[in-house]
């Protein structure tokens, strides 16, 4: 999970501030390191840092980067080591010089079998990054192949597995493309004659885009100085293998990962998160209980729809310090125990003598969970019940998210009445998967592989370092 923006202005040569603008309002997404490429029509341009956008993109680096055309990305690792030759964009040089960029947000999983294959070629790589894999691979059939672009990149459709969605930055043009099974979010609008591109709607929001809209799974998107063209994968000839158009969303993005106020999969964050709520609450009939408090943010409109539900008041107990990043997303163990401390703070006197109804959005390691529970008890209060808004999360995810070894997730490892007793909770109930089906429209159109190991994609290989 990380977050991509691109940005392709037909009016002006300021594309870098409206790709920092996306990515600040991506920061979710990813937390370790930003990086921005703009293109001038006569070469590229790249800046990268560890850490936020904001810090890492002040006035004075952004005027050295003008340009009319620009991608931006905000990593999230999952399974790379934190230093800058992670960062993305990766800008790919040609003996005409640094001429591609790109950025892309997801997880390869027959990344070594296809770098391989490359590397045979006489492709030579920086990093085991997803990102690079895909920009040298769209370069090489480019390049050498004499390929046209998109031909390349519906190549890489037909050739590369698992999730990307990306942008792809020449000196000329923008090209934005998304998997097949569109397992990671990408929208797209105009802001008059600019064109822009980012993971999740509330990125283009500030960007008072228009007419906006999904990239569809398997679409290629060509913006120009004078048209965009819009192409499809499916319904290219010359495809030979056509295989039924079969959508994959990652279900735990509305669960957990996008801001409440996106929309993508076709369904609202927040409206997802009330529903899972009050199926959470038809669980409870007969639990005498006093308020209810999320684990914020992820979790609070669940919250809110549990509360609603039952007639019971919802409450922040919690306080939550937004200027430590979101701890799930963090590289290790230490950090994630750290962060929990300086993230948390429970309202002074508020918990004594009180029946909690503490809820999460869900539970991967237990390590978070375990520490706010006997918080909240440390706190004064007389009961803690935990409700979660997913299944037992108990299979590693390959697209995109930070589980990649099942000895990681407590699900896997322990009973539901383990769990509960290693947390300290006085009960433990998790949401039916039957039940986060019920929850969206268009439930078949959905990843839910992390709970129930069908996975749309058998991995490969040892994969690349996603983001």
């Amino acid at each position: 999970m990380c977050g991509i923006a691109g940005y392709y202005s037909r009016e002006g040569s300021e594309a870098v501030l409206q790709v920092r603008q996306a990515l600040y309002s991506q920061q979710h997404r990813g937390q370790e390191s930003c990086g921005i490429a703009s293109s001038n029509g006569q070469n590229l341009r790249v800046q990268k840092a560890m850490g936020y956008v904001k810090e890492a993109f002040h006035e004075d680096i952004l005027e050295k980067m003008p340009g009319f055309a620009s991608i931006g990305h905000s990593r999230y690792p999952t399974r790379g080591t934190s230093e800058i030759s992670n960062t993305q964009p990766y800008i790919i040089e040609t003996l005409s010089g640094p001429i591609y960029a790109i950025a892309s947000n997801g997880d390869i999983v027959n990344y070594d079998e296809v770098a391989d294959e490359l590397r045979i070629k006489g492709v030579h790589f920086s990093s085991k990054n997803d990102g690079e894999l895909l920009g040298r691979f769209i370069v090489y059939y480019h390049e050498r192949e004499n390929m046209k672009i998109t031909d390349a990149i519906k190549l890489l459709m037909s050739r590369i597995k698992g999730a990307y969605s990306a942008v792809f930055l020449t000196r000329e043009n923008l090209y934005a493309f998304r998997d097949i099974y569109g397992f990671r979010p990408m929208m797209i609008g105009n802001y008059g004659r600019d064109i822009a591109i980012a993971s999740e709607s509330c990125a283009l929001d500030i960007l008072r885009v228009e007419n906006l809209r999904e990239v569809k799974p398997g679409e290629i998107i060509v913006v120009t100085p004078n048209n965009e063209f819009y192409l499809d994968y499916f319904n290219d000839p010359l495809i030979a293998d056509q295989q039924k158009r079969s959508y994959k969303h990652c279900v735990f993005e509305l669960v957990y990962f996008a801001r409440p106020d996106s929309a993508q999969f076709n369904e609202y964050v927040y409206d997802v998160r009330n529903k899972i709520g009050a199926k959470l609450a038809s669980y409870d009939d007969d639990i005498p209980v006093d308020v209810v408090i999320p684990v914020p943010d992820s979790a609070n409109f669940i919250a809110q729809g549990y509360a609603r539900e039952r007639g019971i008041p919802y409450e922040m107990g919690l306080i939550r310090n937004h200027y430590v990043g979101r701890t799930f997303i963090k590289p290790n163990q230490s950090a994630r125990d750290e962060s929990v401390r300086q993230k948390f703070n429970p309202l002074k006197d508020f918990f004594k003598g009180k029946r909690i109804v503490l809820i999460d959005d869900s539970i991967v390691r237990g390590t978070t969970i375990r520490k706010l529970v006997r918080m909240i008890k440390g706190a004064g209060a007389t009961e803690v019940h935990l409700r979660i808004g997913s299944p037992p999360v108990t299979y590693s995810c390959y697209y995109g998210i930070d589980t990649p070894t099942r000895g990681e997730l407590i699900a896997n490892r322990m009973t539901i009445p383990e769990i509960e007793e290693y947390l300290c909770a006085d009960s433990l109930k998790y949401l039916h998967e039957q039940d986060l089906r019920d929850c969206v429209k268009e439930s078949d159109n959905f990843c839910y592989a992390c709970f129930n190991g069908k996975y749309p994609i058998e991995r490969s290989g040892d994969g690349g370092t996603s983001c």
